[in-house]
C-alpha cells in the first residue's frame, strides 16, 4: 500500500466484514511530539486469544477467497519501520482495537494520503455501519458521528447524492480548518 489511509480502509473493511455496527476511526498528528498515530476501533465479534496470536502472521487469514492475510502484518511492518509501534486487542464479542504509531518526519513514513476519500467511502458504501471520525493535529481537532446525521436526516440514507456530497464537504472543510491544508 503506498498511502496509511489504505490501511485504515483495510483495517475498516475488516471490522465490517466482523459485523461491527460502529467503527471509530482516529488520526492524532502532534508536530512538535513527531506523532502520527492511528486508532481503529470496532464492535465486532472480535477474536479470541488463538486468533489474536496469528493474525500479525501474513499467511493467516480467516477469508476463504484468499490463503493469506497481508494487511494487518504490512500496517505494523510500516509502523516499525518508521520508528513506531503497533498493537492490536481483540476480545471475543467485544471488538477489536488497532494503534499503529509513527514517527511523523521518518524518511520512510508513507504519507496519510487522501484520509477523507477514504472515510467518505467507508460511510456511504456500508448504510448500515455508523462511523466516529476523529481527526486532531496539533491539539486542534474536529470529529464526524454518522449516529448525530441519522439523527438529523431521518429516514435520508448517508449515500443519498445530496447528503453524500455535503459529507465529503465537511470532511474537506474541517480538515483543511483543524491543519490549515498541511499534507502529512
Amino acid at each position: 500500500m503506498t498511502e496509511l489511509s489504505l490501511h485504515v480502509l483495510d483495517v475498516a473493511n475488516n471490522s465490517i466484514r466482523a459485523n461491527a455496527n460502529l467503527i471509530e476511526i482516529k488520526i492524532i498528528i502532534h508536530r512538535k511530539a513527531d506523532l502520527l498515530k492511528i486508532k481503529i476501533s470496532d464492535n465486532g465479534c472480535g477474536m479470541d486469544k488463538e486468533q489474536l496470536s496469528k493474525v500479525e502472521d501474513p499467511f493467516f487469514t480467516t477469508r476463504t477467497t484468499r490463503g493469506v492475510g497481508l494487511g494487518i502484518p504490512f500496517f505494523k511492518q510500516a509502523a516499525i519501520s518508521c520508528g513506531g509501534n503497533f498493537k492490536i486487542e481483540s476480545l471475543p464479542e467485544c471488538g477489536t482495537k488497532v494503534v499503529a504509531t509513527f514517527s511523523l518526519s521518518h524518511i520512510d513514513r508513507m504519507p496519510l494520503g487522501d484520509i477523507n476519500s477514504t472515510i467518505h467511502t467507508l460511510i456511504t458504501l456500508n448504510p448500515t455501519v455508523d462511523f466516529i471520525y476523529y481527526y486532531e493535529f496539533d491539539h486542534r481537532s474536529f470529529q464526524l458521528d454518522t449516529r448525530e446525521f441519522r439523527d438529523i436526516l431521518g429516514n435520508i440514507p448517508l449515500n443519498t447524492p445530496e447528503v453524500s456530497t455535503y459529507i465529503k464537504e465537511y470532511l474537506k472543510e474541517n480538515q483543511r480548518e483543524v491543519d490549515d491544508g498541511i499534507q502529512v
